[in-house]
């Protein structure tokens, strides 16, 4: 028997990988597949089933393409109801791999058809949960998400996976390994540590979510302080229910490459957005009017996702060389399958033509230290929230660049003001957005809040309430 952990950082992700005796299981796999199959031909095992522990809303599943070139079933726990031919599990209900058995345990909450899978080993001893995002490590699933869908108020939905957990999980055994389908980084939960594998034990002794006195203890903790879930979340859980194209298709058309005056054909005849994958640096020195920065080197996937929110938007893509399938193959795994190609040459080949380009005004932290004036100086901190509550820059307003649609409207153009993040990366994100919207009148802080540090203008860990907006 051989577990795998395929985990995926930018979605903060995990796929799992698992064989026994010439037969393999995949549960929760990512959009792109070859890795997949091309696992499966070399160990010389054939995949028998992909288990699917819920309609996932941060990700496209890629359980259809690697069905069709695999045959394996598609197994999901009780109540689930996909627009394609799968297996609907009962609770309890087992599945035999191999040598191994892999037992379905139904665990509503975060959404009606959630399951955890309980791997057994040929000696009928449990030793690995695969939780999905019923149990995570330091926190469970939120269950806001489900709430339309399921007729159901968050608190009742919280209420069932109290039920879940208290009763299903809690009473395995402590040596027990739990995998789930998530880790720190992912919007499916709100305190995931980092770690990506954990004993149930130890979770027993460490997540808050198991450690509350009664149901309605655990409700109250669940629920508290949830952010609103990216816009994207449920077109991403139509198509893992619904269906979806192919992925080799897909691929196929996004890395379709233009040259300048097909690139501007395109433009004008469809409204695609251009997306720049560059690095921040790159982008600032000079890019394409209109052009949106989301750099490949971060966050890229659930950015877009949180940002463009509409799955359906066409896009055009300017990248580095070479970066073009890796570009479209994660922008498909949030579901944003209308990348109409790419710009042969990138951004280069755009400058060299002559055609017009646009710059962000940058300075370093050393610079605007030097032009800080308390009280006179405006500056937009785009971090979280919890971010600039720990330590921000003196009467600086937080806007956290995942609501800037709502709060860019309260800019006035005319007022200069800095911006930064952390390090630049969603700084920058923010600036080509307010360029794209008419706003010229600010400049971006280079290296962010790292690089502010170091100088000499006056920070406080104090959240200055009246600070909200401008």
């Amino acid at each position: 028997m051989n577990i795998e952990q395929i985990y995926t950082g930018c979605l903060a992700q995990g796929a799992y990988y698992i064989t026994s005796n010439g037969e393999a299981a995949i549960i929760d796999p990512l959009r792109d597949t070859r890795p997949y199959t091309d696992r499966l031909e070399k160990d010389g095992v054939k995949l028998k089933y992909i288990f699917e522990t819920h309609f996932h809303a941060d990700f496209v599943s890629g359980h259809l393409d690697l069905s069709k070139k695999t045959n394996a079933a598609i197994v999901y726990g009780p109540t689930a109801n996909p627009g394609f031919e799968a297996v609907i599990a009962e609770d309890h209900q087992i599945f035999e791999i191999g040598n191994i058995k892999i037992k379905v345990l139904h665990t509503p909450g975060h959404t009606m058809e959630s399951s955890c899978f309980l791997l057994i080993d040929e000696n009928g001893k449990g030793v690995a949960l695969f939780s999905g995002d019923t149990l995570f490590l330091g926190d469970v699933g939120r269950p806001d998400l489900a709430q339309k869908a399921a007729n159901k108020t968050q608190e009742e939905l919280a209420g069932m996976l109290y039920e879940s957990l208290y009763n299903k999980i809690i009473t395995l055994p402590d040596d027990i390994i739990v995998y789930p389908a998530h880790g720190a980084g992912s919007a499916c939960g709100k305190n995931m540590m980092k770690e990506t594998a954990d004993t149930l034990g130890n979770q027993k002794k460490t997540n808050y979510a198991l450690n509350q006195p009664n149901k309605e203890a655990f409700i109250k903790e669940v629920t508290k302080g949830l952010l609103p879930p990216p816009p994207y979340f449920g077109m991403n859980v139509l198509m893992n229910k619904k269906g979806y194209d192919s992925f080799d298709e897909i691929l196929k058309t996004g890395l379709k490459s233009l040259n300048i005056t097909e690139f501007k054909e395109v433009v004008q005849q469809t409204g695609a957005l251009i997306l720049d994958t560059r690095d921040n640096t790159d982008f600032a020195k000079g890019f394409i009017p209109q052009a949106i920065n989301i750099g490949l080197n971060g966050d890229f996937a659930p950015w877009v996702g949180a940002l463009i929110a509409d799955v359906q938007q066409p896009i055009l893509l300017i990248t580095d060389i070479d970066k073009q399938e890796e570009t479209v193959t994660r922008l498909s795994r949030v579901g944003f399958d209308h990348v109409l190609g790419y710009l042969s040459g990138g951004f280069e080949t755009w400058e060299r033509s002559g055609e017009q380009s646009d710059t962000i005004q940058s300075i370093t932290a050393d610079q605007f230290s030097r032009e800080f004036k308390i009280g006179k100086t405006t500056v937009i901190d785009v971090r979280k929230e919890s971010e600039y509550a720990a330590e921000h820059i003196a009467e600086s307003y937080s806007k956290p660049l995942a609501y800037i649609n709502n709060w860019i409207g309260t800019i006035d153009p005319k007022e200069h003001f800095y911006l930064h993040c952390t390090g630049g990366y969603r700084s920058m994100i923010a600036a080509s957005i307010l360029k794209s919207r008419g706003f010229d009148n600010f400049t971006e802080i280079s290296g962010g809040f790292n690089a502010i540090l170091k100088t000499s203008v006056p920070k406080t860990n104090f959240v200055c309430l009246s600070k909200t907006s401008i």
